[in-house]
C-alpha cells in the first residue's frame, strides 16, 4: 500500500509547480489573484509588481514561469512589458498573459505581436484565469472566447490563399488537426475524435507550428481561416463566423 500522498501503486503523484508574478496597478485586483491562483495545488505567486518598470526587474530576477500582466499600468504598459519579456528580440523569452479590462483591438493585436501567450479579460472568471497559467506554461496560448471569436473574423477575410499551393503545405492528418484546433478543441478531445493516441496529437502540432511558422494553436487557427482552409462551406470543420469557441478545460491542458 502507498505511502501517505501516494497513490496505491506506490508512485507519487505528481504536482507541476508554477512560479507565477502579477503585475497590476490595483493592489485588491492583485490580492484576488494571488487567492485565486495558490488556491490551486503546485502554484506560487513570487512577486508582485505595481507598474511597469518593476514588472520587468522582477520578472528578469524572479524567472517565473508565467507573467500575468495589466495593459494599463505607471511607468510602462503591459504591451512595452510583454515586448521586453518576450518579444522577438528576446533571447530567452518569458511567458506573458495579458489580463485586462479593455477589450480592444489595439490591445490584442498589440499584446500578441509583443509576444503575449495569452489575452484574457479580467471578467472572464477564476477557472479561466487559473487554466490561462497552465496554458501559458505549458507552451500553449489562451485567449477569452469571445475575443478569439472577434479575432479570427477579422483575420477572415485578410488574405485568403486558396487553392493547391495552401494545401499541400501540410498533410492530410494535419489538415484534420488544424479543422480539430480552429473548432476549439483540446489535444485529448482532439485524439478522441480522431482516433489517434494523445501523444501522436502532439507531435502533429508541433509539426503543423513548424511548417506554418507559428508559435501556438491560436496562431494556426488563425492561418485556418486566412488561407479557407478547410472549406468553410463544407463539413470538414471549419469554423465559421459567429460560432463560439468553447475554452478548454484547465483539466485538459497537458502539463509539460
Amino acid at each position: 500500500m502507498g505511502g501517505q500522498g501516494e497513490p496505491a501503486n506506490g508512485r507519487p503523484n505528481r504536482i507541476v509547480s508554477i512560479k507565477v508574478l502579477l503585475a497590476d496597478d490595483q493592489a485588491m485586483v492583485r490580492s484576488g489573484f494571488r487567492l485565486i491562483l495558490e488556491s490551486q495545488p503546485g502554484m506560487t505567486v513570487v512577486g508582485e509588481a505595481g507598474d511597469g518598470a518593476t514588472a520587468i526587474t522582477l520578472a528578469r530576477q524572479l524567472r517565473p514561469d508565467v507573467s500575468l500582466i495589466d495593459i494599463r499600468m505607471p511607468e510602462l504598459d503591459g504591451i512595452e512589458v510583454t515586448r521586453a519579456l518576450a518579444g522577438p528580440a528576446v533571447k530567452d523569452p518569458l511567458r506573458v498573459v495579458i489580463v485586462t479590462t479593455f477589450d480592444t483591438d489595439e490591445y490584442v493585436y498589440g499584446a500578441l505581436q509583443a509576444g503575449a501567450a495569452g489575452f484574457l479579460l479580467k471578467d472572464a472568471g477564476p477557472s479561466l484565469l487559473i487554466e490561462a497559467v497552465r496554458a501559458a506554461h505549458a507552451g500553449d496560448a489562451l485567449i477569452s472566447p469571445s475575443v478569439t471569436v472577434r479575432l479570427l473574423q477579422q483575420l477572415a477575410p485578410v488574405r485568403r490563399r486558396r487553392g493547391p499551393e495552401a494545401k499541400s503545405i501540410l498533410s492530410e492528418r494535419e489538415l484534420e488537426i488544424v479543422a480539430c484546433i480552429a473548432k476549439g478543441r483540446t489535444n485529448q478531445e482532439i485524439a478522441a475524435e480522431l482516433f489517434i493516441s494523445l501523444s501522436t496529437v502532439k507531435t502533429h502540432i508541433t509539426r503543423i507550428q513548424e511548417k506554418l511558422d507559428v508559435r501556438n494553436r491560436v496562431e494556426i487557427a488563425a492561418w485556418s481561416w486566412e488561407t479557407g482552409i478547410p472549406d468553410p462551406h463544407g463539413a470538414s470543420g471549419y469554423l465559421p463566423p459567429g460560432t463560439k469557441i468553447r475554452a478548454g478545460r484547465s483539466e485538459d491542458v497537458d502539463p509539460v
